[in-house]
């Protein structure tokens, strides 16, 4: 349901500049250079970094020497941060065909070719979307408040701007002292072993040559990394939702993997005798045990989130038809922020693309009855994971947008029905894998488009002119990131897939598909995911979806999220100690989604810089590589102390703002 209280920042009746050349220009550069910083940081650490806020700041810096609007700057952001989207569902996926040994090297026109018509149909499908999901007030939508407060605060003489600048600062600062490309001061992470055979608790460094004789199971955990923008995401979402994302991670990585390492433990042992890491086998084995849970139990918690969602759906949809409606009848004047492109121009332009991919999927399969099919589970498939990936990124930000499972879960369906239509082979991966191409790029730029259409209604963007953004930004990120692909493939040494590029989802993706064509397949392991899902529902769980993407989301993700969501909670309790009015109350939250809108942009600004850096081949100095083995099991306790200085700063500076 919508807020009628909710009132734009631009209002409705306000005439402003917004779809002009010097806006829309801004933004195609950026979706290009932004989509090929982040494909590099997604092929090499298996993420990408949201581009919503580093796009917004470059186009407030960028258009105010042009006397650029709000609007202006709102359409740019839209534009350009969906290059980053692109690309974390291209390189999810396309080097996967290179992986699985079905292509000897990228094939410009195929690759562009899906990533153009995911991009296309993932904006598409969430204009369809964008009524049910932008008005409902059930969804915090943690990044957008975060983003269109930036925008907001860096207008001319807008308070809180000194909050936001100063916390890009301050998480700029630490993510650069703690990536191995900057300074590397805490680059050596403490790891604490938990024996539950002896009950000893040992801290072993990495890299230190440690000798087990024995192994009756336990578990590995590395010291959470601070993060900055996690715990700012955690802060704004609210301590109960970064509660049951954290609970994921907890039945994950420290019930379940105990179980797995418990079961296997002389295998192990013999793989540690041989020279392995004890942090390189719990990562395998969570990778082939856990996350196979994890999907399975995305895939029911996917149809049940939707099965919530049915009303603001349906109704969506149909207030989509009755637009057509009453547009044709002439009875319908909508106001400028609630005019989307016509809803009967979207519909047929996305029946015309999937028309196109059954001749596209006919060319990969070789089969038109293949093909048929392909186009049809895509066209399904894309649908429900752009409402699904929608829905999450109004809960917990596109940042944490588990795309990649979604993907998986493509992947599965497509892979049993390449093999029940007798598909197999090349041919059988090539579809199995174009299939899920589409649908990757189709739940990023969903869940991003949705994410930054809710900050374009925050500060009072037209819709259907944001949606033609999107789709230009699209089209210009999809024509120029083949080439990036190709150059890290053929310039790094082990191309991608080797030891400087592991492409990890892409490698999963392509040995998923093998295997699934081929006969091999974990289903014990996926049947299990679905049931515990099932469970989870019967009991009434508040949210089996974020549950599950807890699992399969590293534990320092979901554990900086649930740090986040305790300082809120203890910003909460303090306040309410104080017996402060409701009018200070509000005051408080402002000031905490300010700063932690600032932790939020400026590991994601640093990240994509250090990520550019990276890809230019520019090395920043290493100050400390050769520091003792005190100095390293020092420094790599800085990250507890990193999180007490933005609890410190995520609680003492609302409080503190009653005072003023």
């Amino acid at each position: 349901m919508s807020d009628p209280k909710f009132k734009p920042y631009v209002p409705p009746e306000q005439t402003m500049a917004e779809f002009t050349f010097k806006a829309v220009l801004t933004g195609i550069f950026l979706a290009m250079i932004l989509g090929a910083a982040n494909a590099y940081l997604g092929l090499k650490a298996g993420m990408t970094v949201a581009a919503t806020f580093p796009a917004a700041v470059i186009s407030m810096a960028v258009l105010r020497p042009f006397k650029g609007t709000i609007l202006e700057e709102n359409l740019a952001r839209t534009t350009g941060a969906v290059g980053e989207a692109l690309a974390a569902g291209a390189i999810f996926t396309i080097p996967a065909f290179i992986m699985a040994g079905v292509w000897q090297e990228f094939n410009y026109l195929q690759s562009t070719a899906l990533m153009l018509i995911g991009g296309i149909l993932g904006v598409l499908f969430v204009i369809m979307l964008r009524k049910a999901l932008i008005h409902d007030t059930s969804l915090p939508y943690p990044e957008s408040v975060a983003c269109a407060e930036i925008v907001k605060a860096g207008q001319g003489g807008a308070t809180g701007a000194g909050y936001v600048f100063s916390m890009i600062g301050v998480a700029g600062l630490i993510e650069f002292l703690k990536n191995p490309s900057g300074l590397q001061i805490i680059n050596d992470r403490l790891k604490t072993f938990i024996d539950l055979g002896t009950s000893k608790v040992r801290y072993l460094i990495e890299g230190k040559e440690v000798a087990v004789e024995s192994f009756k199971g336990g578990t590995l955990i590395e010291a959470p990394l601070a993060s900055p923008a996690l715990t700012g995401v955690g802060y704004i979402i609210g301590p109960r939702l970064a509660s049951i994302t954290f609970s994921g991670g907890v039945f994950g990585w420290l019930f379940l993997m105990p179980l797995v390492l418990f079961l296997n433990g002389e295998s192990l042992s013999a793989m540690v005798a041989q020279g392995l890491s004890w942090a390189d086998i719990a990562k395998a084995a969570y990778s082939a045990t856990i996350k196979p849970v994890a999907v399975g139990a995305m895939l029911v918690g996917a149809f049940y989130t939707l099965y919530n969602m049915r009303q603001n759906l349906i109704s969506g949809i149909s207030r989509g038809f009755a637009d057509i409606k009453a547009a044709r009848a002439g009875e319908m004047e909508e106001i400028r922020t609630e005019k989307d492109l016509r809803f009967s121009s979207v519909l047929l332009s996305i029946f015309a693309i999937v028309i196109l991919m059954v001749f596209l999927y006919s060319f990969f399969t070789k089969s038109f009855g293949a093909g048929l099919v392909s186009a049809l589970v895509m066209a399904v498939a894309g649908f429900v994971f752009a409402a699904v990936a929608g829905y999450l990124v109004g809960i917990i930000g596109s940042s944490s947008n588990p795309i990649s499972g979604l993907t998986l879960t493509t992947l599965l369906i497509a892979a049993v029905l390449m093999v029940l239509l007798g598909q197999s082979g090349t041919s059988g991966i090539i579809a199995v894998l174009a299939v899920a191409s589409v649908v990757c790029v189709v739940a990023g730029v969903a869940g991003d488009m949705m994410q930054d259409w809710k900050v374009g209604h925050i500060l009072g963007g037209t819709p259907w002119r944001m949606q033609i953004g999107g789709m230009i930004g699209v089209t210009a990120a999809a024509l120029v990131l083949v080439f990036p692909l190709m150059w890290l493939h053929s310039g790094t040494p082990g191309g991608i897939g080797g030891e400087n590029l592991p492409a990890p989802q892409a490698g999963l993706m392509a040995m998923m598909a093998k295997g699934i064509v081929g006969g091999e397949m974990a289903w014990p392991l996926v049947l299990a995911g679905m049931l515990f899902s099932f469970a989870l529902i019967l009991i009434k769980s508040p949210s089996p979806m974020l549950i599950a993407v807890g699992m399969y989301l590293p534990f320092n993700t979901t554990f900086a999220i649930f740090i986040g969501g305790v300082i809120k909670f203890m910003v909460t309790k303090m306040a309410e100690k104080r017996s402060v009015a409701e009018s200070d109350k509000e005051k408080i939250e402002n000031t905490g989604i300010l700063l932690a809108s600032g932790l939020v942009a400026g590991e994601a600004l640093m990240g994509i810089i250090l990520a550019v850096l990276v890809t230019a081949n520019i090395h920043l100095p290493s100050l400390v590589a050769t520091a003792t083995g005190g100095l390293k099991t020092l420094t790599s306790l800085l990250s507890l102390v990193v999180f007490m200085i933005l609890a410190y700063i995520l609680i003492r500076i609302p409080l503190k703002a009653l005072e003023k």
